[in-house]
């Protein structure tokens, strides 16, 4: 199996959710980081040509993150997330809604579970999302969000070896 692909990439309509794992060679801490501190999320959390830019982030409970993933024509797509528990550096759940720029949501949104484990130098990262409706699981396949998911992990790997090799 190449390294850049998703594991597990499930999609249960009957649920609504979309489910998948992905692992990386480098420390929990590090991959930890990588999920929750704006300056190393800005650097992945989109897929290429596109960024990632945040406005502003919080990363505690009932704090939120407001960004934009930005294409290079400039065209700007906002989503606002929401933390809704915190458990350091083994989970976190976020609630997730696209937004426009003036941060009005647009919902439904959906509900996303974080967990890390770290066995032997690597650490997985499995990520499940529940949508409110089946419209908006549909849509976020159609705009590709598995296609979209494996380039921000790979975006994340590749941030990562650059990292590591900094410690």
């Amino acid at each position: 199996m190449r390294n850049d692909m998703l594991v597990d990439f499930t999609v249960d309509k009957t649920t609504k959710t979309v489910s998948f794992s992905r692992a990386f060679a480098a420390d929990l801490s590090l991959v930890w980081d990588a999920f929750t501190t704006q300056e190393i999320l800005d650097q992945w959390w989109a897929p290429k040509p596109w960024t990632s830019r945040t406005k502003f982030m919080n990363f505690e409970v009932g704090g939120r993150r407001f960004y934009a993933m930005v294409s290079p024509e400039g065209e700007e797509r906002w989503s606002i997330q929401r933390y809704t528990s915190i458990s350091p550096k083994t989970n976190f759940k976020m609630s997730n809604a696209f937004s426009d720029k003036d941060e009005n949501p647009e919902l439904p949104g959906s509900e996303w579970d974080f967990t890390f484990s770290e066995q032997s130098g690597t650490t997985k990262v499995d990520i499940t999302i529940y949508n409110e409706s089946l419209a908006r699981l549909e849509k976020m396949l159609e705009m590709g969000f598995k296609e979209g998911s494996a380039m921000t992990m790979k975006n994340l790997e590749d941030l990562l070896l650059t990292l590591s090799q900094r410690q």
